[in-house]
């Protein structure tokens, strides 16, 4: 029975010729190109790669330190005293470019020890003619509070009318009484209480 053997032999070489075929076309070889890393010593490393907080002392030398601004300083203004300043209020007061002019005890008239005072802010004042002032009223603690915010506003008006009549333009003067609630000097005597019989020139602008 030659047929089935011919069938036989035609299979063998047909496997034969698939397995020659199949080793003799290999697969190309897949290539891959790396990304080009960064080159020389202004490479910057990798974020988070070993690097420290910016501008601190273990950070690699590739950072760039970066610091935050300094907060603004606070600007004070000149000559005016806080509440409780005390003498650091004193020192605040002489940035001011006018006198403060101190008063008697439950008084609103200006004495004459305190009109040289006066007068050196009278010449400031004409000598600098586009500035504006507020002149603060202030009381030592003794009495109410109504009462010295009502002896504050006379002890203003008192030195308004005094660089007014000196030809100080009256435009350029407002006042205001803070009565006894902004004592400059903090303490329960008279060498405190002398001090806070005040009224104080503020600067406003130009």
């Amino acid at each position: 029975m030659r047929l089935p053997s011919r069938l036989h032999m035609l299979f063998a070489v047909a496997v034969l010729a698939g397995s020659l075929a199949l080793a003799g076309c290999p697969k190309s070889p897949v290539v891959t190109q790396a990304r080009p890393g960064p080159v020389g010593p202004s490479a910057s490393p990798s974020p988070g790669a070993g690097a420290g907080a910016p501008g601190a002392a273990g950070s690699s030398a590739g950072e760039i330190a970066v610091t935050r601004p300094a907060p603004p300083a606070e600007t004070a203004i000149p000559g005016r005293p806080g509440a409780g300043a005390g003498a650091a209020g004193t020192a605040a007061a002489g940035a001011s470019p006018l006198k403060d002019v101190f008063f008697e005890y439950d008084k609103a008239v200006v004495s004459a020890d305190q009109r040289a005072a006066l007068s050196d802010n009278v010449n400031w004042l004409k000598a600098n003619s586009r500035v504006k002032i507020v002149i603060e009223g202030h009381c030592d603690e003794r009495g109410t509070a109504e009462y010295n915010l009502g002896l504050g506003d006379r002890r203003t008006k008192a030195l308004r009318d005094y660089l007014v009549a000196s030809g100080i333009a009256a435009d350029r003067i407002g006042t205001i009484s803070y009565g006894k609630e902004r004592p400059f000097v903090i303490g329960h005597d008279e060498n405190a209480w002398k001090m806070n019989r005040r009224g104080h020139f503020a600067v406003q602008g130009q």
